[in-house]
């Protein structure tokens, strides 16, 4: 039997602990695995293109547990009623290579994804941070929205999207959750004052959603939206005032906004940051940009949390998917019924 938690039981486990104490132990999920690091195996995602978007495997192991998620990407779907991104999550046993946890990874990810940027700022951001630009308010923006409030503190939200419809969702969903509000009519605007910027867009293409002359000293820039070949969401002139922080080096200048820079611009992994190994902010004025991809570490950190916390609160099904002949070698066995021998003609 596998341990099975569904889009009900997940939806179940946030309601009972808290959205604010989930992201805060994602968080502490996240931070304990890029620590360890160079325990885990590293390799770039697999993704398969077409013109409407992507769908990709994100595999990784350390030494105890295996772990691989199914996630897409469409920046259209919403033209058709469907989500941008939808996604499944399977972890394994590296002695047997059983499954032994499955999960829905569509909220999961959304939760870690906003985990991760509020890490980042964690030890990127000037720690006096509290007002945060968010710039596209789809799907992820009000997780990040809760994560900076409950990991660093944010207590004023100035934000903007091209849709009316989408500024309005974020303005209801974010009512009473302790957070100053403010809709800007242009990204200018909203970046205006702002500690922290958050770009979340969608659409898969080069656009300029910041420009150079936006982005003022000491700024820490959030770039989550560029997250495939050919989709950036910021100036490159802004990459190069930038120091610039990453996940995998390999899997960034592929799909991040360093793809636009030449293949030897600098770079550092987060990891070493967190773990000590590299500087993170080194002055006041110092302009830090994460440029996040996803990683499948942090799946791996966010499905560990996940199995936790289902077992936590006991929220979660099993699934009978797993084979067990009582002879392992005889699986035939398991779905034919013994063939009895013909009777003897008198």
């Amino acid at each position: 039997m596998v341990q099975f938690v569904g889009v009900s039981e997940i939806r179940r486990i946030v309601e009972r602990v808290g959205i604010e104490q989930v992201l805060t132990r994602m968080t502490d999920y996240l931070e304990a695995d890029f620590r360890r690091w160079e325990r885990f195996e590293r390799a770039p995602r697999l993704a398969s293109h077409s013109k409407g978007g992507v769908i990709e495997l994100m595999p990784t192991q350390d030494d105890d547990l295996y772990t691989v998620k199914f996630v897409n990407g469409h920046p259209y779907n919403f033209e058709q009623g469907l989500q941008t991104v939808v996604a499944l999550g399977i972890m394994a046993d590296v002695a047997t290579g059983y499954p032994v946890f499955l999960s829905e990874m569509t909220i999961l990810t959304a939760l870690r994804t906003a985990a991760m940027s509020a890490l980042a700022a964690k030890h990127l951001a000037r720690p006096e941070a509290r007002t945060m630009a968010i710039i596209g308010l789809g799907a992820q923006s009000e997780f990040q929205a809760v994560a900076f409030r409950a990991v660093l503190g944010i207590d004023t939200l100035r934000v903007y999207d091209v849709d009316p419809a989408a500024t309005a969702k974020f303005l209801r969903n974010m009512s009473g959750r302790g957070c100053q509000v403010i809709a800007c009519d242009e990204p200018g605007s909203a970046v205006m004052g702002a500690d922290i910027v958050t770009t979340v867009t969608a659409d898969k293409a080069q656009n300029t959603i910041l420009s150079d002359n936006m982005v003022g000293a000491g700024v820490h820039l959030n770039a989550v939206g560029g997250d495939c070949p050919g989709k950036t969401e910021l100036q490159k002139d802004i990459l190069s005032r930038a120091s610039v922080f990453v996940e995998l080096t390999e899997q960034t200048r592929i799909e991040g906004e360093i793809q636009q820079m030449p293949a030897d611009f600098p770079v550092t992994e987060l990891w070493q940051v967190i773990s000590g190994e590299a500087p993170g902010r080194t002055r006041r004025d110092e302009i830090t940009l994460f440029d996040s991809v996803g990683f499948a570490v942090e799946d791996f950190a966010a499905l560990r949390l996940l199995r936790d916390l289902s077992l936590e609160t006991g929220f979660y099904e099993t699934l009978d998917l797993i084979t067990s002949p009582s002879d392992p070698r005889d699986l035939f066995g398991m779905i034919a019924s013994p063939v009895m021998p013909a009777a003897r003609a008198a």
